[in-house]
């Protein structure tokens, strides 16, 4: 994704976006939530697997690959959730996909503190890393439409 800014001479320069891909895995009316670890400053926060798009990777790629890296599960990815994320100071954007898993693959907290089920109801229960934190209001219809 490329963006436009003015730098101080009032000229535009044109710098890349990095993308960043989160993953909402529903089953059985409820979403995985993931606590980080580290850093220090958001260990025990929560948020939803995934990760950076390396270049010339698709988003869908990215997430298959950093679910597998993270949580040891395949998955199989579905719609967009939410909307655009800025993140990092706007030098990247938050993309979060619904995604199920595939055949009989239990999450496992590879790189992550804790994994919790959430329902609709419980969405609230935890807290949020700010940039997942917009992707809730989106996710909760889905959850009870999964049910």
């Amino acid at each position: 994704m490329r963006t436009e800014r003015a730098n101080d001479g009032g000229q535009a320069e044109r710098r890349d976006l990095k993308v960043i891909v989160g993953a909402a895995i529903i089953r059985d009316g409820r979403v995985l939530a993931c606590a980080r670890s580290a850093p220090p400053e958001v260990a025990g926060m929560w948020e939803f697997p995934g990760g950076k798009v390396e270049p010339g990777e698709a988003e869908t790629d990215a997430l298959i690959r950093e679910c597998a890296e993270e949580l040891a599960v395949r998955v199989e990815i579905g719609d967009r959730v939410g909307r655009n994320v800025r993140m990092a100071h706007g030098r990247s954007v938050l993309k979060v996909y619904a995604a199920r898993l595939l055949g009989d693959d239990q999450p496992q907290a590879l790189e992550h503190e804790a994994l919790r089920w959430l329902t609709a109801d419980e969405l609230d229960s935890v807290t949020w890393l700010p940039a997942d934190a917009p992707i809730v209001a989106a996710l909760r219809p889905l959850l009870l439409n999964s049910r």
